[in-house]
């Protein structure tokens, strides 16, 4: 594979034109990389951070004392990368995946914690791998509710492309036969711990409206081609040489470049889409290479804005022409509006009585899953909408007194008793003015206009957060655990890293950016297909939507083009 290419010379825009450009290389813009190429198109991707080749992650077999400060933060650290430090996954040994935070500044009107990576690949290499499918509870819900505006699809539109995205990622779960969580396309599941499968027992003849799953995983339970089993370390966010989990890099990268199609260009920031006034269609992107500081200009028939959904609202609404003047394809003004994030903040845990001969081997990848309750066949007072948990049951070692040396360190090598331990992500509804702006008074390193991210969570999302710390530890109360522990409170938007819906799919240009096919209205030869087309949020994992739709909007792409119809 290509490492980092040289400029080229703008002058001569031959070496510059491609069939197509994507901008980002994160999971969306993989997704889109694999099947543009895999169609015979030459495609061009551009990411703003450095290159890095699988299976060369270079932390990812070192041992903790090989670490200056054994995976803790220096005070250096918190400093260059001060909202990345926000975040729990943020650590010594990944540090350098991520985004310098003095070098990229943006205004913050209220907290938002822009957690961002930094390299090919993007946040594909940090992502939990949580992969559960919408239902038309989620697609079905803003119509229902009478909130913003009705998603333009359905389950059954995009239920094949989950078979299809499924099949290629390898995905490990159950089959559950849970109506509004739909089973999919999946590899042998992880098992349950001793504990989890007595929570499980305990929940489900309490609670007729509750589920307690394994949680379904974008991580290897059987190898595929050119990827590994899954050796259960608990290093995910290191990078995995074994290919073991689904990133760019491992999976989707790959299959491109074996096409012959695909060019990839590290240090590439993205300005702005161009676009023609006569022809009506954009024409390319103008990038800052960061390495040279250079501007240069890349011309192509489709682009694919996957950059992220804050990156993408920038590169929007800075692309500015005659026909747009307050952005690419915002006729709608809904360009930027309509920010969203699941809201977390619950930690719940109980200690547990018995089970001390039991133990399990190694460090499995997932947790068990809650499926939402809330909401679903009947209107629970309070708010809209719902949250899942998560949870796992575990072993820490034993805190002995009065022991030290030998002594210590003996009973040190003896677990502890078992602890059980909960979490939550619940949805934020779309509100017009959680929104991302450009403030042009002020300049960043690149001397483009200053982000700036308005957004908070509101009396919805605040109730529902109430709810879910009383219901966890109702559960834990129900399995007849002690000692519960409660912390409840809320995040800042943006720490589930789950931000989407600055342009949203719909089916009236007037209300809404993009078509069902995530296809501008307004510029029918620009898709977007990364968290930004999102019309509601659900309180489920969306990174295998973005998967899904992807597939789906490349497939239409391409047809159109093959029609002449783009």
């Amino acid at each position: 594979m290509p490492g980092d290419l040289p400029v080229t010379d703008n002058k001569n825009k031959k070496e510059n034109i491609f069939d197509v450009i994507i901008v980002g290389s994160g999971i969306s813009g993989g997704w889109a990389a694999k099947e543009l190429c895999e169609k015979g198109l030459k495609v061009l991707m551009l990411e703003r951070g450095d290159n890095i080749v699988h299976p060369n992650y270079s932390t990812a077999t070192k041992d903790p004392w090989e670490f200056p400060h054994r995976l803790h933060l220096s005070e250096e650290d918190k400093k260059q990368q001060y909202v990345q430090s926000r975040h729990w996954s943020f650590r010594e040994d990944n540090k350098h995946f991520y985004i310098n935070d003095q070098d990229n500044k943006y205004e913050e009107p209220k907290r938002f914690d822009w957690i961002r990576g930094n390299v090919v690949g993007g946040r594909s290499l940090l992502w939990s791998r949580a992969c559960y499918r919408w239902s038309d509870l989620d697609f079905e819900a803003n119509k229902k509710d009478g909130i913003a505006i009705d998603w333009p699809i359905r389950y059954k539109d995009i239920a094949p492309w989950y078979d299809y995205v499924e099949s290629f990622i390898g995905v490990s779960g159950n089959m559950d036969s849970i109506p509004h969580l739909p089973d999919g396309n999946f590899q042998p599941p992880f098992e349950m711990n001793t504990v989890e499968k007595f929570f499980k027992e305990k929940i489900e003849n309490n609670y007729s409206d509750r589920k307690v799953i394994i949680g379904r995983t974008a991580n290897l339970t059987k190898p595929v081609k050119g990827r590994g089993q899954c050796q259960a370390r608990d290093l995910c966010h290191r990078g995995c040489p074994y290919g073991a989990y689904f990133s760019t890099n491992a999976s989707t990268m790959p299959a491109a470049y074996a096409t012959g199609n695909l060019t990839v260009r590290p240090h590439s920031l993205v300005n702005k889409v161009l676009y023609d006034d006569q022809k009506k269609k954009a024409t390319g992107v103008e990038i800052i290479d960061t390495k040279t500081n250079e501007v240069e200009e890349f011309y192509a028939r489709l682009i694919f804005l996957n950059a992220s959904t804050v990156a993408t609202a920038f590169i929007l609404l800075n692309s500015t022409s005659t026909r747009f003047p307050n952005g690419l394809g915002n006729g709608s003004d809904q360009v930027g509006r309509n920010l969203m994030d699941h809201h977390k903040g619950l930690s719940a845990s109980a200690s547990v009585d018995g089970f001390e001969d039991m133990y399990y081997y190694g460090r499995r990848p997932t947790n068990i899953y809650i499926p939402r309750f809330r909401n679903v066949k009947k209107k629970d007072l309070g708010f809209l909408r719902g949250y899942h948990f998560g949870a796992s049951a575990s072993r820490g070692q034993q805190q002995p007194e009065n022991l030290i040396g030998a002594a210590l360190k003996e009973s040190m090598t003896e677990p502890g008793g078992w602890r059980m331990s909960i979490y939550a992500f619940g949805e934020c509804l779309p509100y017009a003015d959680n929104r991302i702006t450009l403030n042009h008074d002020k300049k960043d390193k690149w001397g483009r206009p200053i982000i700036s991210i308005n957004c908070e969570f509101k009396d919805n999302e605040k109730a529902m957060h109430e709810d879910m710390g009383i219901t966890a530890k109702e559960m834990l109360e129900a399995a007849g655990f002690k000692d519960i522990r409660i912390s409840n409170t809320i995040s800042f938007p943006g720490n589930a890293n789950h931000e989407m819906g600055i342009a949203r799919m719909g089916n009236d240009p007037q209300t809404s950016v993009l078509n069902s096919y995530n296809q501008m209205h307004e510029v029918p030869n620009v898709f977007i297909t990364d968290g930004s087309c999102m019309t509601s949020g659900s309180c489920v994992n969306p990174s295998l939507t973005y998967m899904a739709l992807t597939a789906r909007a490349c497939d239409y792409a391409v047809k159109e083009l093959k029609r002449m119809n783009i």
